[in-house]
């Protein structure tokens, strides 16, 4: 019978006390013991029976045992003792005592085992009628049949057992394993390159097919297709190493567009016992089992992605080594664009706290292309989200990575908080995006188509409609206020710490950029300690000037807003720009120009009262020696920069005129605008650039000297005059390396041309020949004259 008893599960086993699994091994060991026991010892009976019939001299056992006291020693150590025996085992020992004829059968007997014994014959009177015969013959083995009974009695039935040839078996065994040999030596057939190119085209093919009518079925029908997901997903492991790499590949991008089309906007939250316990509606019920299934296959195909990720991170292979430690990257990054597709499309669904946690360090990975890719993800997550949950979710844990790695991550990673829609003329745009619309009815359409009784009745419901929406305006408002707060808190705490702990790290320009931009909504209190700072930080000299450049806007950025209130005088950041001019880039990468530019807006034109006439003179004059030097799109901004200031001060036209303004000389070579004597020089600089080969230029320069009008005829046009300094830098840019505008095509007069020149070189010609003749004895040869002629033409 076959033993259909469980192997106890390891759960079971861990729950089973250690005292118990030792009991149990104790019991089974002895039962083995006790068995192995009894076994040896009915062996040995057997053998002494044998042994007392080959001498003739059969004795009963009792007999035997009595014979054999003087070798009891021996039967003691093979026999169980009856104090440790079972009552059934030690009755079946004494019923195998009395019943001595089967122990003491000759064993070569024809005699069936099953024939009655009577009772009468005692054992020896038995064994004499044993038919008596030599063993010379090797004894035959006999099959016993069914007996056949007549008048006589039982007559029992045996055959000879049929004597098998071995050694003819053995040559039909050995000669089927060579067979079998012969048939697993044959070499597979060997395919040609364009045959196994051709069956992995066709392999593919089917894959292809199979996973689009896959993603097809899902898309048409979610609901009732949503067990489809787990069959596209075990597509994953895809085994066959022909195309495994490229089949896993399409698998990865399908379950991401499939999840991006068919995950509700809302977020799924478990049932709890309650709800499962309440019978409900079968639409409800099959809601229920579709969202269920949807998030548990969405938690499976994160977690593939991760260990995918994780794999090639760790360099680590499966045990089925189908992919290659080679092809691991690739697979690598498709399932890291798949994170970020999910990132930015679904940030509102689940798991979409342990994407963020899994795509951010990722932006400081060593592979160029995936922290790219992780950094552009989050950069479009910071601009399309208007509440600000997902953007908290992601500040959070980059302040936490950047801390964790003691500053040691790449600078993209603290560049994209650049990119977080913190501004007061957003947030009130984005609630009035966000608070719903409703529509009213006007007065006329309710003096048409209602009653008095029901226009009274609209006219309350729409009163409380209104005071609703404007409840949810304001409650939405407040919420978004209330998380940028938090998300600004967190980002200032990483900038100042790296202020305070990292200043030689190559994250200060970053952290630097994001004060610039952020100064306006830093607290008053931290304005002197913040100044301090950033001074210190320039008079250091450690800093590039693009580096010092953000030190600059950041700290007028801070005294421009809140810190109007503070009386501080930032003429030491005044005089670091006026000496940093000279330093910028003039060749392609001229993009410093533009913080310059937002730099000079700042400090001349939102401060116009605290700065003096003789450093706006000395400004002015530095930025126009600049403009000659820098390419077209820097010099249209500078211009248009001195065209605000010409504007904005009193008395700039001084450096329009020849005469000096005062006691001493221009000293261009003085770092100290106040002291450097600009209203002793002029801007013959503007000559210059009226010259210039940008005809933007050329019209800047030409307004500025008649002295910057704002009507007449040296007056720009409005699309030049009504637009930003760097606004106008950024349009005439020249980074395709062309001319912006571009140079419009002329056709010249080739023929008129050449035949004026003609006609003014023979005359010259025939000029100087004459003069020549009458001067002199020696003929001239025309041929001369000629060749002269085509060499002036030339």
């Amino acid at each position: 019978r076959k033993n259909t008893k469980r192997v106890p599960s390891f759960r079971k086993l861990l729950r089973t006390s250690k005292i118990k699994l030792d009991n149990k091994l104790k019991n089974k060991q002895y039962k083995q013991q006790s068995a192995v026991r009894k076994y040896r010892k009915e062996q040995k009976k057997l053998r002494e029976a044998v042994r007392d019939a080959i001498a003739r001299k059969p004795f009963p056992l009792e007999e035997s045992r009595k014979k054999k006291v003087d070798e009891k020693h021996e039967e003691e150590e093979d026999a169980l003792p009856l104090d440790m025996m079972d009552e059934d085992d030690l009755k079946l020992m004494e019923d195998l005592a009395q019943k001595a004829s089967f122990l003491t059968r000759d064993l070569s007997s024809n005699e069936p085992v099953h024939v009655k014994k009577r009772k009468h014959e005692s054992v020896i009177e038995k064994y004499e009628k044993v038919p008596r015969h030599m063993r010379t013959e090797p004894e035959k083995e006999l099959i016993h049949l069914l007996p056949i009974k007549d008048k006589s009695g039982i007559i029992p039935q045996t055959m000879e057992k049929p004597a098998l040839n071995t050694a003819q078996d053995e040559e039909e065994d050995t000669e089927e394993m060579e067979e079998a040999e012969d048939f697993n030596e044959e070499p597979l057939p060997v395919l040609t390159p364009e045959e196994m190119a051709a069956q992995r085209r066709q392999k593919l093919q089917e894959r292809k097919m199979h996973i689009a009518a896959l993603a097809s079925t899902i898309l048409s029908e979610p609901d009732n297709n949503i067990k489809k997901l787990k069959e596209l997903r075990a597509m994953l492991m895809e085994q066959d190493p022909n195309v495994a790499v490229i089949v896993r590949k399409l698998v990865m991008v399908s379950l991401m567009e499939v999840f991006k089309d068919i995950v509700p906007s809302y977020k799924i939250r478990p049932l709890t016992e309650a709800e499962k316990a309440t019978k409900v509606k079968k639409e409800t019920q099959k809601l229920r089992e579709f969202e269920e299934g949807l998030v548990s296959q969405y938690k499976f195909y994160l977690e593939n992605l991760e260990q995918t990720i994780k794999d090639w991170k760790q360099r680590k292979l499966k045990k089925s080594n189908v992919i290659s430690l080679k092809a691991y990257k690739g697979l690598a990054e498709i399932a890291v664009k798949c994170l970020c597709e999910l990132l930015v499309a679904l940030p509102h669904f689940n798991f979409h706290n342990n994407i963020i946690v899994l795509i951010v360090p990722l932006m400081n990975d060593a592979s160029k292309k995936i922290s790219e890719l992780c950094c552009e993800a989050v950069k479009k997550l910071f601009k399309q989200d208007k509440l600000g949950y997902a953007s908290l979710g992601v500040v959070k844990v980059i302040s936490g990575l950047v801390r964790g790695r003691n500053y040691d991550v790449r600078p993209e990673v603290l560049k994209v908080f650049l990119h977080l829609r913190i501004k007061e003329v957003e947030l009130q745009k984005d609630s009035e995006d966000i608070a719903p619309k409703k529509k009213f009815m006007t007065y006329k359409e309710k003096r048409k188509n209602l009653s008095r009784m029901q226009r009274k009745w609209k006219k309350a419901e729409e009163k409380l409609e209104r005071e609703l929406l404007e409840a949810e305006a304001s409650e939405s408002k407040e919420k978004k206020l209330k998380l940028h707060t938090e998300t600004l808190n967190i980002v200032f705490v990483t900038y100042f710490r790296i202020l305070k702990k990292a200043q030689k790290s190559p994250l200060l320009p970053a952290v630097l950029e994001g004060l610039a931009k952020f100064a306006h909504l830093i607290n008053v209190e931290f304005f002197d300690d913040l100044l301090i700072v950033l001074h210190s930080l320039i008079a250091s000299g450690g800093l590039s000037y693009r580096e010092s450049l953000h030190c600059i806007l950041s700290a007028f950025y801070i005294l421009s807003g809140q810190g109007d209130v503070l009386n501080i005088d930032p003429m030491k950041f005044y005089t670091h720009l006026y000496r940093t001019l000279f330093s910028l880039h003039a060749g392609r990468t001229n993009d410093d120009i533009g913080i310059v530019l937002q730099c000079l807006d700042v400090m001349f034109a939102k401060r116009r009262k605290q700065v003096s006439q003789q450093r706006a003179l000395a400004f002015l004059k530095r930025l126009s020696t600049l403009a000659l030097h820098v390419l077209p799109n820097s010099s249209v901004g500078i211009l248009a920069t001195n065209r605000v200031l010409m504007q904005t001060f009193p008395r700039m036209d001084l450096l329009l005129d020849n005469e000096s303004q005062g006691s001493g000389v221009y000293l261009p070579e003085l770092d100290e605008p106040e002291h450097c004597n600009a209203q002793n020089t002029a801007l013959w600089e503007l000559h210059l650039l009226q010259r210039h080969y940008h005809p933007i230029v050329q019209k800047f320069a030409a307004h500025l000297i008649a002295g910057a009008p704002t009507e007449g005829s040296g007056a720009l046009s409005l699309d030049l005059s009504q637009r930003h300094a760097t606004e106008l830098f950024e349009e005439y840019s020249m980074r395709g390396m062309a001319f912006n505008p571009p140079v419009a095509s002329v056709t010249p007069r080739r023929k008129d041309t050449f035949s004026q020149m003609d006609s003014f070189i023979d005359e010259e010609l025939n000029k100087q020949l004459q003069h020549h003749i009458s001067a002199t004895v020696v003929h001239m040869p025309l041929d001369f004259a000629k060749h002269l002629k085509e060499t002036s033409l030339s």
